[in-house]
């Protein structure tokens, strides 16, 4: 889920395309094919287990913007987070909703034989909105060539033996259900008997076993040190308005990407920002443009090594939707902008800004094959290639919605969902930011897609 302010929404779209590395210019395009799409609705609800507080049976009622509780489901219309604040548009599907919401996809494993482990991360787009938000795994079994998608099962994460180092929402009850008020869940590997969790607001690395209850929380660290963001527990508003808050890692810029060595020794956790200076909030960069830190993670030793390589980021402001590798030395990452969506085909006339088209379309949606490895730590990680997912063929017409003249784009502000299937196949998954965003249609709550695509020239390219 996207934590979106329209303000630095306009800043970073007037620069979007005013920085871009070197580095990007040997990257080539390359061709990617639909060959499947499958489609999960938006509006797909499941009620919390049974032994949860019952004030988790209806989610989103503290989504006002003074976070007043509102327990009457479905009072409150969902609108669009890049609406133009004079032309909103109301995207179908309202708040509070009855039950949990199933919606808002960010991180993927492949388990083989069509079935995939996906995440909901923290809710409604930040810490102090979700604390009825449940943080959930669901395994959904994908069939690409009958087009459908079942959801078999669902993990809440919990902590009834009190691993997290800090008060969470239910503390006092007996299971510690978590919700987005204590994590934002990014990322997700599947090792041995242990899921493994990227997210935001600590940043944190965060270990369950299968079922999803809690066997460690651990800090992150950068060049020894540990980094914190603003919604980290252990960070308090000064009493002094005058005094600064001091932290590393920007609101929502935490681990968004967690790939994990095919040998499975190893995490490559990917911050989603660049690391800022806390004195003075200057962004880590790399010849004048902006880096992000992927951050090596021991997982026998449960600890950091210190090794850490750097992505740059082909436009400033970027930001990461995913992060899996493809071998020991290469790996995909989700790269996009973060201030638009809108499929070009529903575009405003131009000078017209109205609720029921876009009045800006989705711009930058790729996937980059990179390259790194232990003799290039502290380096540049290498982008090889990508695909362009504003320009997927579909000369099959696999598409199951938005295909149209043997096309098919993925249109959406947060796409953050890829992994391999083999050696010429990927799948690459959307989170629809229930009930704020409407990328297909300008006033239709995004349904939560997964397009198989065929990129074997990506896949081997050097």
């Amino acid at each position: 889920m996207r934590s979106f302010s329209l303000t630095l929404a306009v800043l970073l779209a007037g620069t979007a395309l005013a920085t871009s590395l070197k580095a990007e210019e040997t990257a080539r395009a390359y061709p990617a094919t639909v060959e499947g799409h499958v489609v999960l609705p938006a509006a797909t609800y499941i009620q919390p287990p049974a032994d949860a507080p019952a004030d988790l049976k209806v989610a989103g009622k503290f989504t006002a913007p003074d976070r007043s509780r509102n327990d009457q489901v479905g009072s409150v219309p969902g609108v669009s987070f890049l609406s133009p604040k004079d032309a909103p548009r109301a995207t179908g599907i309202s708040m509070p909703f009855p039950g949990q919401a199933v919606q808002g996809f960010s991180g993927i494993v492949n388990e083989g034989n069509g079935t995939f482990l996906v995440i909901t991360d923290n809710g409604f787009g930040s810490k102090f909105n979700s604390p009825d938000a449940m943080l959930m795994v669901h395994r959904l079994a994908m069939d690409f060539k009958a087009g459908t998608i079942e959801r078999k099962e669902t993990l809440f994460l919990r902590d009834p033996d009190k691993k997290v180092p800090f008060p969470i929402t239910f503390e006092g009850t007996p299971q510690r259900y978590l919700t987005g008020s204590d994590f934002d869940i990014e990322s997700i590997q599947k090792v041995g008997d242990s899921l493994w969790f990227g997210e935001e607001l600590g940043p944190f690395l965060v270990e369950t076993d299968l079922t999803g209850k809690v066997k460690g929380v651990y800090a992150t660290k950068v060049d020894g040190k540990v980094v914190r963001s603003p919604d980290n527990p252990a960070i308090t508003t000064p009493p002094n308005p005058s005094r600064k808050v001091a932290f590393e890692i920007q609101r929502s810029k935490g681990f968004e990407g967690m790939a994990l060595s095919p040998d499975g020794t190893k995490l490559y956790a990917l911050l989603e920002g660049p690391v800022l200076n806390p004195e003075t909030g200057e962004k880590e960069k790399v010849d004048g443009a902006e880096v992000l830190r992927i951050l090596e993670f021991d997982l026998q030793k449960k600890e950091w090594t210190g090794r850490f390589w750097k992505y740059p980021l082909s436009v400033a402001g970027n930001a990461i939707g995913d992060f899996n590798m493809i071998d020991a030395t290469s790996g995909l990452i989700i790269e996009r902008d973060d201030v638009s969506e809108g499929t070009p085909s529903k575009r405003c006339p131009e000078g017209k800004v109205a609720s029921d088209c876009f009045d800006k379309t989705a711009q930058f949606k790729r996937v980059y094959k990179v390259e790194f490895s232990p003799e290039t730590a502290s380096q540049l990680v290498r982008k090889v290639g990508y695909i362009d997912l504003m320009a997927l063929k579909d000369p099959n017409g696999k598409a199951k919605q938005g295909g149209k003249d043997g096309m098919l784009d993925f249109p959406f502000i947060t796409i953050e969902n890829v992994v391999m299937v083999d050696p010429a196949h990927i799948v690459v998954g959307n989170d629809n930011n229930l009930p704020f965003s409407a990328g297909r249609d300008p006033n239709k709550a995004d349904d939560n897609e997964f397009v198989l695509l065929e990129v074997g020239e990506l896949l081997k390219a050097k």
